[in-house]
């Protein structure tokens, strides 16, 4: 059986503990070295170009993966109280939010060997910042966003079953990267990790070592699907899908997850291509459901998409987005293709867009998500590739939509308005209550950490009346009904 490489210890540079969380607490950098060239061999013949390390697939050794895991949870701890201490709940706006009790601080008892291994956990992305209703995946790229969301999904640890395969699309293929979250769909689990046409990412690759798919008969042994033209490293079982543009590649996901399941959809969402954040939710919805993701222009039909709602005849289709995104022309061809009624899902703004698909309900489609006790994940309009990086958290865990901010700092109005509606309440006894969590995807930049403290308290369980139902007694005892 193949084995995939141990977890290298990456060589990093010494950063406050709270880096990811606010980087304007990041210490000043050091001035980088300067580049020596390497000297011309005798002759001024250039070296002939190093060959490229082949990937050697072992499993890495369970105490490492263990390390991996074990060093990233002390850091969550860490982060927690630096940046309590470094005062990042304070804000500028009116009301401020509300304040978050740091937990106790861990005791320095941490080998030094393990804390690379921390550190390399951060980079990935791997969640390192928390409130009570909140965790965080804070990386700077979607790139590390995909792989601490990977590894959040598959510890790796503790006798955790890895993924049978991993899928691998480009950092600059936004529809390729939204269309394979149907892959983590049952029965195939596949999570996704992103690269590029030349190289694997340190992130990526880090991720895939602990991952250590291994195939399986779900996958027909493969331990990597390659989506469009990406680097896909040496020693693994390969399955490329597809090729050409996006509606092609969309279309050439949805044949292969046919292929590999046997299932035929019930449903089918036909996404914007030029406007990428009304596009965004459909991939959380792909990776519940296993509805196959497809493309269409404002103003014209790819014929790859045709074609694959001709094969999905008997499937309901579902546009995503406003008349602006898709036009009704557009959907009047959906329907002939599909032979069938398609029906509208849209919201004026990619914001409201996202929460009119988290509410929407038709028969057996959609997160009907109109009341409380239920998982979010909320991302930012502006990073539309941190949708597909996200996914595999809406189909495992607390399973929920997929949200959307358009601003770093300040919680849009009418977000504000849909958590309220589904915050969550009690009368008289809150452990046996319903409660809301939200993943927070992406670093600052993409959302503030004030936007989060918000978000945490629109989360937060709150008391239902003025009194409990069950009051004590003058004895001390319990009286009333609970």
């Amino acid at each position: 059986m193949a084995r995939l490489p141990r977890l290298r210890r990456p060589r990093l540079r010494r950063r406050p503990i709270n880096a990811a969380a606010d980087p304007r607490t990041e210490a000043p950098t050091e001035e980088a070295p300067t580049e020596v060239k390497p000297a011309e061999p005798a002759g001024g013949e250039p070296e002939e170009p190093r060959p490229r390390r082949r990937w050697r697939p072992r499993r890495p050794r369970p105490s490492r993966r263990a390390k991996l895991a074990g060093g990233a949870a002390l850091l969550l701890g860490a982060g927690v109280v630096a940046a309590a201490a470094a005062g990042l709940f304070e804000s500028d706006e009116d009301p401020p939010p509300a304040p978050v009790a740091p937990p106790p601080q861990p005791a320095e008892t941490t080998p030094s060997e393990e804390r690379p291994v921390a550190e390399a956990a951060a980079q990935l992305g791997f969640p390192v910042f928390a409130t009570k209703n909140t965790t965080r995946v804070g990386g700077a790229t979607p790139t590390a966003d995909a792989a601490g969301v990977a590894l959040a999904t598959f510890p790796s640890a503790g006798g955790v079953e890895p993924p049978r395969a991993v899928a691998l699309a480009g950092e600059d293929d936004l529809a390729g990267a939204l269309a394979a979250a149907v892959l983590m769909a049952e029965p195939l689990r596949v999570p996704l990790l992103l690269s590029t046409p030349d190289e694997l990412p340190e992130e990526s690759e880090q991720a895939l070592a602990a991952l250590a798919p291994e195939g399986g008969a779900e996958t027909r042994g493969a331990q990597l699907l390659a989506i469009g033209d990406v680097e896909a490293p040496d020693g693994l079982k390969v399955t490329r899908v597809g090729a050409g543009g996006p509606a092609a590649l969309a279309a050439a996901i949805d044949r292969l997850r046919g292929e590999l399941t046997g299932i035929e959809p019930e449903h089918v969402v036909v996404a914007p291509l030029a406007n990428p954040a009304f596009a965004m939710p459909a991939a959380a919805w792909a990776a519940r459901s296993g509805d196959p993701v497809l493309f269409a222009a404002a103003d014209s039909l790819p014929k790859a998409t045709a074609k694959a709602l001709q094969r999905h005849r008997d499937a309901r289709v579902y546009v995503l987005g406003p008349s602006s995104a898709i036009s009704s022309r557009v959907v009047r061809q959906i329907s002939r293709a599909a032979d069938g009624a398609v029906r509208r899902v849209s919201g004026e703004d990619p914001v409201s867009n996202a929460i009119e698909f988290a509410r929407y309900a038709d028969g057996n489609f959609g997160w009907n998500i109109n009341d409380p006790g239920h998982g979010f994940v909320l991302a930012s309009s502006g990073r539309p590739l941190d949708a597909a990086a996200a996914a595999p958290l809406s189909a495992s865990g607390t399973w929920g939509p997929l949200l959307l901010t358009d601003s770093a700092d300040t919680l849009p109005g009418a977000l504000r308005g849909y958590l309220l509606d589904v915050k969550p309440g009690y009368r008289s006894d809150p452990t046996r209550a319903f409660y809301n969590h939200i993943w927070i995807i992406g670093d600052q930049e993409a959302i503030d950490v004030s936007q989060q403290a918000a978000v945490d308290d629109l989360a937060e369980l709150a008391r239902i009346g003025g009194k409990p139902e069950r009051e004590p007694t003058r004895d001390g005892g319990g009286g009333g009904s609970s």
